[in-house]
């Protein structure tokens, strides 16, 4: 990815930050995700007093895509305050669209704290490829 596109990236998650909504953790996060078309997808975290029915930003993100037809990605954006990486449940859902996502995770500063892949945060994956295909008929 060029330097542009992950500056744009950054600003867009530092931006979309700010609508997060994460009164239990205080722990606002802006993910944006760039598709493979040129689209970006922002997201952020909404917390919920029933813990588990909350969702994260780089979720939220690829539903964001998915919902409007897109499914080809190539790279994601996240920034929270101190640079924390994405959750497992997170590279997931990342996953299923392919492993060769681009990764970058930035302060609230817009400092980069890690650079890397999807394959990389997550090895040896279970994604589409893992499950039989049923034979066509």
């Amino acid at each position: 990815m060029k330097p542009e596109m992950q500056a744009q990236l950054i600003r867009a998650a530092q931006a979309a930050r700010q609508h997060a909504y994460a009164p239990y953790s205080r722990y606002p996060v802006g993910a944006a995700l760039l598709t493979r078309s040129g689209k970006i997808y922002t997201g952020v975290n909404v917390e919920n007093a029933a813990f588990p029915s909350g969702m994260c930003a780089e979720r939220v993100a690829v539903f964001k895509a998915v919902s409007e037809g897109e499914q080809a990605f190539a790279a994601i954006a996240v920034v929270t305050e101190n640079g924390g990486a994405p959750c497992g449940a997170c590279r997931q859902v990342l996953a299923e669209f392919g492993t060769d996502l681009e990764v970058v995770v930035a302060d609230t500063s817009g400092k980069v704290v890690l650079k890397t892949t999807l394959e990389a945060l997550l090895p040896a994956s279970f994604g589409p490829q893992s499950l039989p295909r049923p034979e066509v008929r």
